[in-house]
């Protein structure tokens, strides 16, 4: 995967949770996760259950959080997840604010608020709705 300067500098898009899973490879256990570059970085993560959006998160290093939560039994999510997507952002403020976006788009199982200004919906349109 090619990487660029901006936003978000690479991406992977719903791949499957045993990309962290632990393989014999020339009898020795080799983690897959391991030769992908981009997971070094911080970014951005969605942890997928089947198709449907289940949380979103933010991490320093992509490769560790994400491999915490497929392979500690403790972690709150373990056994809730099935594919992820992660993002990665080298600006910790732009993590923040990516998170929250998609926080506010999808409706998941986090449970912090975005950290953004949030618009109300106008008198004269609810009214409009009624």
């Amino acid at each position: 995967m090619a990487t660029r300067k901006g936003l978000v500098n690479a991406y992977a898009h719903m791949w499957p949770r045993e990309v962290f899973d632990a393989k014999d490879v020339d009898h020795k256990k080799r983690l897959m996760a391991k030769g992908l570059e981009f997971l070094n970085k911080g970014g951005v993560y969605v942890l997928y259950r089947e198709d449907e959006p289940y949380y979103i998160g933010k991490a320093k290093r992509l490769r560790s959080r994400l491999r915490h939560h497929a392979n500690n039994p403790q972690a709150r999510y373990y056994h809730l997840w099935t594919s992820f997507s992660a993002f990665a952002v080298d600006d910790k403020n732009d993590r923040g604010e990516i998170e929250g976006i998609l926080i506010a788009a999808m409706p998941t199982a986090n449970s912090a608020s975005p950290k953004l200004p949030k618009e109300q919906l106008p008198k004269m349109i609810c009214d409009l709705l009624r």
